[in-house]
């Protein structure tokens, strides 16, 4: 009987530790699965310009230190998104020391912002909610008192100042515990905790495994100044932390270009834009009739040769003709020359008009005299 009252006392006891840590357990999945636990603290949070917002819609993720168990702590640069649903806000992830051990809180998605460990984040993450912006209805309104735009794009917008804390910050801490920031949720976000939450979308998750695979973003490498420390979108352009170009990160569109600039074989591709040009069309059709018809890709110093061998060619058919050419000048020339002869034409008969008609006219005249012969002889 005592062995029967004991073991029951045993199952409650079992089953009464059960109850508590699943109740624990749902409170964390709640908030956010906890996956990850190091014994080292994350560096601080850089300070970085916020590139503008480029499309209506999109929210801000502010950038956060991730770890890999290989190569260990990297930042994931802050990036404009697209949420899941409308009229969800995003609660960042954070780094909380409990145990001996820094834990990571994975971010979320819900209808609140909840704790996210009072971390300083900036533009509108102050550490306690969120003022850079809310939902009217279906769509964002942004406070551009803390948030950048591109106000070309986006247009609904207002400004609210009170929202701006006017307190130096010592310390870019980037985790809550001694040490760190000493903050405890709020009963608001104890609320927001209990709410239903969205894991994070696949774009966020493939941007953060973009950063993992950048070395200039890990702190072996950039010793807490990470290359990248902002994105205008995923796969976007990347920026470093005074808001220019990120030319020496391999993260969106600047890692695109960059590998594709010098693979071998890869000039001759370049230049076919500039082939098809109308100058180019041009000049092709005037270099036809010299080759027969042929179309040549080669290069620039291949033409050239042909060019050289086909000048002989060419001035072969060129002289041929030249030689050709004298024949009918030479001919045409004494036609000129027989024609000269002019001043014959003009001596034409004048001294057969003169001598026509002075000896038969005397006759004529005077038929009737046959004295004449006589007269002569007295």
């Amino acid at each position: 009987m005592y062995q029967l009252e004991t073991a029951m006392k045993n199952i409650q006891k079992i089953l009464f530790f059960l109850l508590v840590m699943s109740i624990a357990a749902a409170k964390t999945s709640a908030q956010v699965s906890v996956g990850i636990s190091v014994r080292i603290g994350p560096p601080e949070l850089p300070v970085y310009v916020q590139p503008p917002c480029p499309v209506d819609g999109y929210l801000w993720q502010p950038g956060y230190w991730a770890y890999d168990d290989g190569d260990g702590y990297y930042w994931v640069p802050g990036v404009w998104l697209a949420p899941p649903d409308p009229g969800v806000y995003w609660t960042p992830p954070y780094w909380g020391y409990d145990g001996g051990v820094y834990l990571f809180h994975t971010g979320y998605w819900g209808p609140h912002v909840g704790f996210y460990g009072g971390i300083d984040y900036g533009y509108g993450y102050t550490g306690y909610g969120f003022v850079g912006g809310q939902w009217s209805g279906n769509r964002f309104r942004y406070n551009t008192a803390v948030m950048r735009v591109n106000r070309t794009v986006v247009r609904n917008t207002y400004i609210d100042r009170t929202v701006i804390r006017n307190t130096t910050v010592n310390n870019r801490r980037s985790f809550n515990g001694p040490g760190g920031v000493t903050a405890r949720p709020r009963p608001q976000d104890e609320v927001a905790m209990r709410e239903r939450h969205i894991q994070p979308t696949r774009q966020q998750i493939s941007h953060q495994q973009a950063a993992s695979r950048d070395r200039n973003q890990h702190v072996a490498v950039n010793h807490g100044r990470p290359v990248a420390a902002a994105m205008n979108k995923v796969d976007g352009r990347p920026f470093d932390p005074r808001g220019r170009v990120a030319t020496r990160s391999s993260l969106g569109r600047a890692g695109a270009s960059r590998s594709t600039a010098t693979p071998v074989g890869r000039p001759a591709n370049t230049q076919r834009p500039a082939n098809n040009s109308p100058a180019r069309q041009t000049r092709e059709r005037t270099e036809r009739p010299q080759q027969g018809g042929q179309q040549t890709r080669s290069p620039q110093p291949q033409r050239m040769q042909q060019r050289e061998q086909r000048q002989p060619r060419e001035q072969a058919p060129q002289r041929a003709q030249q030689r050709q050419q004298p024949q009918p000048q030479q001919e045409a020339r004494p036609q000129q020359q027989r024609q000269e002869p002019r001043p014959q034409q003009q001596q034409r008969p004048q001294p057969q008009q003169q001598q026509r008609p002075q000896p038969q006219q005397q006759p004529h005249n005077n038929p009737g005299r046959p004295a004449e012969p006589h007269e002569r002889h007295r």
